[in-house]
């Protein structure tokens, strides 16, 4: 049941969920537009730059299921206010790190922190504000904060990059940080706790097993696919996930209940997610590179460059309720996902004319548009005939195969973009080196769009 409030108080509750939802989204892209003097500086490797994002995203999604729980049993305030804080103090560390393993580990804790903290947000709004035009209008200023964030973390890290240093994209969350702990205590009210057990062992063994795993791919971009490292990273990940379904099927309050595995629809839907992840990651990623190392992009200057693709992207995310209501939802993820494949392909095979408004900027159009008719059916899709008790596990498992997908994807394209090399210095060896990795990402949205076509139905649409 939601508290009423007079309007001030929940508008001041919004604006406080809406900015912790912001920062989360954009600590993902606002290192993008950084990576090339986080690189230079610290000293990555082209391949253990990738970990940069990994090691957030696989902690964001490896815990997302047990945060979510952790808000169910401890109440929502509290875990809102620990994930801020986990957060904000990683973030600190972060900007402070003087090598490439204490920004990796702390990006880590960071990713922690967003998936104690990101369940909550949404939760929040629930027992703020009443059900129907309030809490509608509420949700519609969430789901537009998550359409603008990539674009604020890509202009604002190049920005920051530019006239200040990477370093300050990370060290600003501290105030910002501070003033929303300090603003929470204040205007949010505390859930009410149940009872219940965590799963500690699934979380971990689910979370460690996918980190060997990327451990093993992203060797086998720096050692070879015939290093003992690769090979040994693969097969740990695969045990450690074989623990985790194995946990499963005996905890008696399972992070993953496996009756939700059941749905063909829903797997479709959890799969198509995952791979359509698998693309955009290459995506948002290796262009970034691209426009500074190949096109000589400024940081701040590669941030704007991505406007042709946020602008559609958000345009799209809006017209979804007219466009699905006009030619169905099916057609509407269809068409979003053939759009991904033909920007993403031509982004592939343009990467060496190092053009950007000829190579770039179209293709971005395209993308942002696929983009932004593609999330929101594929959600309604991943929650089609789930029990009520399972509403909240099932919208974590779709949360958590975004983050895998992300985290995956990018693990096997940095292998792709290696080609054999561990690293690539010249603007035409990049170059190419970016087209098949992104020629590679349009393969993942097509696996994504041909999944979607056997697989996901919404009735007459």
């Amino acid at each position: 049941m939601a508290q009423t409030s007079h309007p001030l108080h929940r508008g001041a509750v919004l604006a406080i969920i809406m900015a912790s939802y912001l920062m989360i989204v954009i600590d993902i892209s606002i290192v993008l537009t950084g990576l090339p003097r986080i690189q230079v500086e610290l000293g990555f490797t082209s391949a253990g730059l990738s970990w940069i994002q990994n090691a957030y995203t696989l902690s964001f999604g490896g815990f997302l299921l047990l945060g979510a729980r952790a808000g169910d049993i401890l109440g929502r305030r509290r875990m809102f206010i620990t994930g801020l804080a986990i957060f904000t103090l990683a973030s600190l560390a972060i900007g402070l790190a003087p090598a490439p393993g204490w920004m990796i580990a702390f990006r880590a804790v960071q990713g922690f922190g967003a998936a104690v903290l990101a369940p909550s947000t949404l939760a929040l709004i629930s027992t703020h504000f009443e059900e129907g035009h309030e809490r509608t209008r509420a949700l519609a200023w969430y789901a537009a904060a998550a359409g603008i964030g990539a674009t604020v973390g890509l202009v604002l890290g190049g920005l920051l990059a530019d006239l200040v240093s990477w370093r300050a994209g990370f060290l600003i969350n501290l105030p910002i940080g501070a003033a929303l702990i300090a603003a929470s205590l204040r205007h949010i009210h505390e859930t009410p706790t149940h009872a219940g057990r965590f799963d500690v062992a699934g979380a971990f063994s689910s979370t460690l097993g996918m980190c060997a795993l990327v451990f093993g791919i992203v060797q086998a971009a720096e050692a070879g696919w015939a290093a003992s490292r690769t090979w040994g990273g693969i097969g740990v990940g695969l045990l450690m996930l074989g623990a985790f379904l194995w946990i499963e099927t005996r905890a008696s309050q399972p992070l993953l209940p496996l009756s939700l595995l059941t749905d063909a629809q829903r797997n479709g839907a959890y799969a198509a997610r995952l791979l359509f992840l698998c693309g955009m990651a290459g995506f948002w990623f290796f262009t970034a590179q691209y426009l500074q190392g190949v096109l000589g992009f400024s940081p701040m200057q590669a941030g704007l460059a991505f406007v042709p693709v946020t602008v559609p992207q958000f345009a799209a995310s809006v017209s979804v309720p007219a466009v699905a209501r006009r030619v169905g939802q099916r057609r509407m993820l269809l068409a979003g996902l053939a759009s991904c494949v033909a920007g993403v392909l031509w982004l592939g095979l343009a990467a060496e004319q190092a053009s950007y408004l000829q190579g770039v900027v179209l293709p971005m159009i395209l993308i942002g548009l696929g983009q932004g008719w593609v999330l929101a059916p594929l959600t309604v899709a991943g929650m089609a005939n789930v029990a009520r008790h399972h509403a909240g596990a099932a919208s974590g498992v779709l949360n958590v195969a975004h983050q895998i997908g992300a985290t995956l994807g990018l693990a096997l394209l940095v292998v792709v973009y290696a080609g054999g090399q561990a690293l690539v210095h010249d603007a035409a060896g990049m170059a190419r080196h970016t087209g098949a990795a992104l020629q590679a990402a349009a393969l993942f949205l097509c696996c994504a769009l041909l999944v979607s076509v056997r697989y996901i139905r919404f009735g007459r649409a």
